[in-house]
């Protein structure tokens, strides 16, 4: 059996930066109560072992508006720019662990909409890092995934308009996208702020995706990387497998046939957990 790990699997900058941000405030902050806006990453592994040494996550605004004191900790995803304000007002200490990648979308959309431009955002409009990065767009904000969303756009011919993408978007969809859009009468700007890290891991999963008997893609089911790695890895090898720890992965599923395994993570799939698949695909075949 010879198993192929991908290089780029496992946690990407922001993400190890986001948790390390986390663990880093409770030793700082001691007996003060720590909270994270959201899941400060989409793995529950994480948040369960955060929620173990005092972390609460907060996962509504509702929640939010109940605190008077302590650490608000801002995931990595990002949020609206009224959290921001309502945090200040409230006089609570905030944290920022936005990625960078993703507060630089932020800066983008806020300068581009307050040049009078229309901003339309290629994500998933349910995925926080989209419904953070419109809370920063103003008014005049589009969120599409699809040629149909495209097509149901109600913007004037010559209409100055900026284009963005979540920084997870998978970057062939962003491409085929953005080619629609520009058919339209539009003065248009696009600006590509998909992540190199999240174009790298794409890339690289197909290759060994093309190349293997059977796939496993590791990551949390809430995931939004990680289901664009499965649907592309999936497309490339019949037998790809989602798990999120070796507790999912049914090892009579790969069948004796298979010679070679291919494994690949999502940016927010700790190493340990990657390992630990890893280690027994090996010993088991």
């Amino acid at each position: 059996m010879k198993v192929i790990k991908a290089k780029t699997a496992g946690f990407c900058f922001g993400v190890e930066r986001a948790v390390n941000t986390v663990y880093e405030q409770i030793d700082a902050h001691g007996e003060e109560p720590i909270y994270t806006y959201g899941p400060i990453i989409h793995n529950e592994e994480v948040i369960k072992d955060l929620e173990k040494k005092g972390v609460t996550v907060l996962r509504s605004e509702e929640e939010l508006d109940l605190l008077e004191c302590g650490v608000v900790i801002i995931r990595s995803h990002g949020v609206e720019k009224r959290i921001y304000d309502k945090l200040r007002e409230k006089g609570i200490t905030i944290i920022d662990a936005t990625c960078p990648f993703v507060k630089k979308i932020h800066n983008i959309v806020q300068k581009e909409s307050e040049l009078g431009k229309c901003i339309i955002i290629i994500g998933n409009p349910n995925h926080p890092e989209v419904e953070g990065i419109r809370g920063w767009a103003g008014d005049r904000v589009f969120v599409i995934q699809n040629a149909e969303d495209i097509r149901h756009l109600s913007l004037k011919e010559g209409e100055k308009v900026c284009v963005v993408s979540q920084t997870t978007f998978n970057y062939n969809k962003f491409q085929d996208l953005v080619e629609i859009i520009s058919e339209k009468s539009y003065d248009i700007h696009v600006l590509n702020t998909i992540c190199n890290a999240t174009k790298e891991r794409q890339t690289e999963a197909k290759s060994i995706a093309e190349e293997v008997d059977a796939m496993i893609v590791i990551g949390d089911k809430h995931s939004s990387n990680t289901q664009k790695l499965f649907e592309i890895c999936a497309s490339a090898c019949n037998d790809t497998y989602y798990i999120q720890t070796l507790d999912d992965l049914d090892m009579n599923q790969l069948g004796s046939v298979v010679k070679t395994v291919g494994i690949t993570a999502g940016a927010s799939t700790p190493n340990n957990i990657i390992e630990e698949v890893q280690n027994n695909v090996r010993i088991i075949f």
